[in-house]
């Protein structure tokens, strides 16, 4: 075939011609592909992180909750075994909660000592 100025020209299908494009599916089908992958990555993945990051650390406040409840029944019922061997086993009971909550009170002093003011 020959176009205005005489020369020959190789006569193509129309992109995107699924009469004459023999590709048309594969090529479709592939960008289909391409679109959906690059919408799955910016959306679903990130998705998936920060719900995966929430549950870890849900079970970790509730894991770390549980350990620290632990540790002070521990602690209580350690410090009531050892006051037990120099006082009779009532007061070394009252004498080990009222150290624990000592503790436990000073430690939040100290804590609350060091918060940060907003004042304005």
């Amino acid at each position: 075939m020959r176009d205005a100025c005489g020369t020959t020209a190789t006569v193509q299908g129309m992109p995107g011609n699924p009469l004459t494009d023999p590709n048309w599916a594969t090529d479709l089908t592939e960008q289909i592909t391409t679109v959906v992958g690059n919408v799955r990555d910016k959306t679903t993945n990130n998705a998936i992180k920060v719900v995966r990051g929430v549950v870890f650390g849900l079970m970790g406040m509730f894991l770390g909750l549980v350990a620290i409840v632990l540790l002070l029944i521990t602690v209580t019922r350690s410090l009531q075994s050892l006051l037990d061997i120099f006082f009779q086993w009532d007061k070394s009971v009252y004498l080990s909660y009222f150290i624990v909550g000592g503790i436990l009170t000073i430690a939040g002093w100290f804590l609350m000592s060091k918060r940060h003011s907003t004042e304005a």
